[in-house]
Formats: C-alpha cells, structure tokens, sequence
C-alpha cells in the first residue's frame, strides 16, 4: 500500500513539475509582442534630441513602416563589404541598414540574410549615429541631411560625409569598413569662423527592445558593456526604465552597445576621455551613449575624435580576432558564465571536430565520446567503488538490524566499517558531480554558439540549435500545428527517455522501493523536460547515454562478481515481493 501511495505521489509530482514548468515560462518569461505602433524619440537627457519619427510626423502613436519602404524614402549611400550588405541613411548620417551576408533569417535557403540593423519607425528599429552636441553653435542633429563623397562604401574604399552650418563650422564623418562586422567612423569639426567653440562628440546606438532576444537567468541578452576591465552583463532593458531611464556606466568603460544571442552592435570609443551611459528614451525604446570629454575648437583648426562601431554576428574566432587587435574583453561578449574555463576549450574543440567530419551532429558525437574517455578512469573508480560497497553489504545489514532502536550508534559503526573495509561511500557521486559542469558548458556552447545555428544533422534534423521539429503530436510533421512546449516530445527526446531507462535497467538495483518507482518515472519525466531544448543538447545526451551503456556493459565482463551479486539480490528480491503478494 505504501508503494502504490508513493508512486501516485511521484506521478502527480511529475505532473506538477511538467504543467508548472510550462505555467512559469509562459508567465515570467514570454515571448516578446511587437507592438504595432512606437515611439521612436532619439533624445539622451542632458544632451540633444529632435522627438521626430521617420516620416516627419509627431513621435506619439507612429505607424510603423516596413523596412523596404523606409529605405525607399531617403538618399542613402550602399555599402557593400565582405560581410555585410546595407546603406547609411544621409538624413542623420544614420548607420541603419545593415544586413549579414553569412547569416540567413531562418533555415530555409531562400529565407534572405539577417537584418541586424534597420532604419527608425521600423517594426527592427535598430541603428547607430555620430554627432556634436554644443552651445551657441549650430550642431548636426537627426534631421540634418549630409553630402556624400566617395561613392559607395567598401572595404577598399570609405565614405565621407559633411555639413557645413553655414556659421563657418564644417563638421565631417568619414567612415570605413573591415572585411567582417567593424566600422569606423572619424568625426571631425573644422572651425572656419573667429573665435573658438566649445563642443562635445557623440556616438549612440538606438533600438527598440521588443525585437530583442528574451534574457534569462542563463543566457544574457540586451545593454552590455565593458567596465573597468569587466564585461558588465547586470542591466536588462526593464532595469533601465526602473533607474529612472538612465544608467551611467561607472569607471572607464572599454565599449558599450546592445547584445543579443547571437548578435550585437557596439561602440568603442578611442580614446580613455569619455563617459558612456544607456538611456530610455521612448517606450521600449533605448540608446547606448558615448560622450567625449568637451573640446575646444580654434578658429582655423580641426579637432577629430574616431569611434568603432561593431555592427555584427558574435563569432568566437571574430571578435578574440578584434580583442588581439585591442579591443578590451570583447571575446567574452558571448556570455559563457560560471563554466567558461570548460566550455571555451570545449567549443574549440568541436569546431576542430567539425573540420574533421563536416557535420556538427557528427562533431557533437565526436565530442561525446573524446568526454567518456576522459572521464573513464573517474567511472572505472566509481565501479570500484560500487564493488566494494556490494561486498560489504551484508556487514551493513547485521549493523542496521543490531543498532536499529540507536541511530547515533549506527553511524558510528557504520563509519568504523567504512574505514575498516577501505569504503567510501561517496565515491559513487563523483562522476555526477564532474557531469553536471560539462552537461552545464556544453548547454552554453549549443545555446550560444552562432556557427552552430542551421546546421543540420541527418534526416528532419535541420537546425542543431533548435528543438527537434519532429514531434509525435503532429505527427512528426504532418499536421500543421505546433503543440505546446512541455507537449512537443519529439524523436530524439523519445530517444533520450529511452536510452536513460536502459541504463537505469542496467545499474544496481536501488535497496528502497521508492527509489526504484523514482529511477523507474524519472527518464520520462527527463524525457519532457528536455524535449524544448537544443536538438544538438539532446544529440549530445543520447550518445551520451549509449557511450555509458557500453562503458557498463564492458566494466561489468571486467567485474563479474558484481553482476553476479546483483542479479542474486535481483532474484531475493523478486522471490520476496512474490512472498508479500501471497502473504495479502
């Protein structure tokens, strides 16, 4: 009676966790709507802003345009590099059509590149303008519309911008491109009237949040910064508008900008006299600032301040190529946590994996078992261990019967046989709690690695960095319906319930009952719980759990005493039960 009561109790547990889990995802962490209208204000408080959308009306309730149309209603000046494809829009000297070549929006071939950065009153605002703020000169703001010289931008050949105020200040931008995602753009101000002027450049990066990437506990997404030598993940968007709307960096900050899973644009001042902040400045809407020091201009002189502007996918090999060249910190832009010191050395070696075999499925297999390799002299000590404590057992059993009415007693005994018997018990654990780092690395190199994202596997497996599309509700595919999360249990999560059950079936017997029910319910339960993740995180898991059946299967022919005794207490167990049954 106590069994049936303890497994109903197990089963109705695992339905709260299974219901609950979907329940709090849904609850505390949405997905974002798109609003159909914004509020797209540039102003930085203390500094200047011109409150007016794409289309010259009033900022409040906007009807956002799409991308082609915004792009058709200014001059603007191509860009076309290596990696990227776009324009700068010569109202404002905006930096606010950027598209990744290499990166397409989704798996479908055809789907077109990712557009990383697009243009004001867009349903993707997203975009990047250098200016002067000062007092008692006229300065370039928003609405101000530049000249163009040089043509189209490339990585040969850059693009100079100016304005003339018509009060004997010229101001000029002149801007470049790398061969991957780095611009740079040198603002300069010549001074052609008497006296001096006094001025302060600027660079800020604008974008709506609600096309943003959804931060969570384990993977950070939104204002981002490098602070004093520290990559300063602690700000979300929402946090921002709770300071009050504005959130000044402390200290001396490398570079600042807005990051998402896979993408971020940034900017990186340079020189040391600046102060950096982000900024609300409209609902959902928000700028990453850097403000130099104020300057002083002389009649007849010219005084330039450059700017990096990273505008582009977070590739590991990209950005430590642009940390090399001194960019401080920017390899650690992509948010490796607690379990860095692990999961980088494990993305390089997959990487190397994937120029081996050309295929990241095969690659994860690969890293798979080069793991159980490792780690099998831990499991060849934890079997040893599990011999030792299987010998011992019936010493144990005398003990418990003979101290069963002293508890304190029967720990002192029991740890006297422990170290008579050279017995320790925790020698089993080991290999869990050296797993539960790796399992932690590899979710973050899945999860954050962009080389990753649409690769395909074998058969239905399109996209390793998304969940098995291939559910049994639908039909694996047939009905066009998405089930819920905590309901899509695809082929590889069947697979991986499985795959665990055997090797559950395999290990020793647990001595409690209820700890068989739970060994017996927890590969299913494993099984829904895991079925929203990471097709590659599920490939790992699997291999994974068939690496470890083998590994057993061959340390039990090395150890055959111990299969032995398991199968003897298998049966004494088996007879029992039959003899409780016959006793009711």
């Amino acid at each position: 009676m106590d069994n049936q009561r303890n497994l109903i109790l197990a089963v109705v547990l695992s339905a709260i966790l299974l219901f609950g889990w979907d329940f709090v995802m849904r609850s505390y962490f949405p997905e974002p709507e798109v609003d159909p209208t914004v509020a797209a204000s540039e102003g930085v408080p203390g500094a200047v802003g011109d409150g007016v959308n794409v289309g010259g009306d009033a900022v409040a309730g906007a009807q956002l345009v799409d991308v082609e149309t915004a792009l058709a209603t200014t001059e603007r000046v191509e860009i076309d590099a290596p990696e990227i494809i776009g324009s700068i829009n010569l109202a404002g000297a905006r930096i606010d059509d950027i598209e990744l070549k290499s990166h397409r929006k989704t798996v479908e071939e055809d789907s077109g590149p990712v557009q990383l950065m697009a243009p004001r009153g867009t349903a993707d605002q997203h975009f990047a303008r250098f200016d002067w703020v000062g007092e008692g000169v006229t300065v370039p703001d928003a609405q101000t519309v530049w000249t163009a010289e040089g043509g189209e931008l490339t990585q040969d050949s850059p693009v100079r911008l100016s304005w003339d105020n018509g009060e004997g200040q010229v101001f000029t931008q002149t801007i470049s491109i790398d061969d991957a995602y780095m611009l740079t753009v040198e603002q300069g101000v010549t001074n052609n009237a008497e006296g001096t002027i006094a001025l302060t450049p600027r660079g800020l990066i604008n974008r709506d949040s609600r096309n943003a990437d959804q931060s969570n506990f384990n993977v950070h997404s939104g204002p981002i910064a490098v602070s004093d030598g520290t990559v300063d993940f602690s700000w979300d968007y929402d946090e921002i508008d709770e300071e009050g709307g504005r959130v000044d960096m402390a200290g001396q900050v490398g570079w600042i900008g807005f990051t998402d899973i896979y993408w971020m644009s940034a900017l990186i001042p340079e020189t040391d006299d600046t102060r950096a902040l982000f900024t609300s400045v409209g609902p959902q809407t928000y700028a990453a600032v850097v403000l130099y020091n104020a300057v002083n201009v002389p009649s007849g002189e010219t005084v330039t301040r450059t700017t990096r502007l990273f505008a582009g996918a977070k590739e590991s090999a990209v950005l430590d190529e642009y940390e090399a060249q001194g960019v401080e910190r920017f390899g650690l832009a992509i948010d490796w946590g607690w379990f860095r010191w692990i999961a980088w050395p494990m993305w390089q070696v997959l990487i190397w994996l994937f120029g081996l075999v050309g295929n990241f499925g095969l690659a994860i297999i690969g890293l798979t078992l080069i793991i159980r390799l490792v780690l099998f002299p831990v499991a060849q000590k934890q079997f040893h261990s599990m011999a030792q404590m299987r010998a011992v057992q019936p010493k144990m059993k005398a003990l418990q019967e003979r101290y069963k009415d002293d508890k304190p007693k029967l720990q002192q005994e029991m740890a006297k046989l422990y170290k008579e018997e050279k017995v320790n018990p925790l020698a089993g654990c080991l290999p869990i709690f050296i797993q539960i780092p790796i399992f932690f690395a590899l979710y973050k190199v899945l999860r954050l690695a962009i080389e990753m994202r649409h690769e395909p596997f074998y058969g239905w497996i399109r996209d390793l960095s998304a969940p098995d599309p291939a559910t049994i509700l639908n039909l694996f595919g047939l009905l066009p319906f998405d089930p819920p999360g905590f309901l899509a249990i695809g082929v590889l999560a069947v697979l991986l319930g499985f795959t665990m059950w055997l090797q559950f079936k395999l290990n020793p017997a647990a001595m409690d009952p209820m700890q068989q029910q739970i060994f017996m319910i927890m590969p299913w339960v494993l099984m829904f719980v895991m079925a929203p993740f990471a097709a590659g995180l599920l490939l790992y898991w699997i291999s994974n759990n068939v690496l470890t059946l083998a590994q057993q299967k061959y340390l039990y022919s090395r150890n055959p005493q111990l299969r032995e005794q398991m199968l003897k207490e298998k049966e004494e167990k088996a007879r029992a039960a039959e003899r409780e049954k016959a006793a009711e």
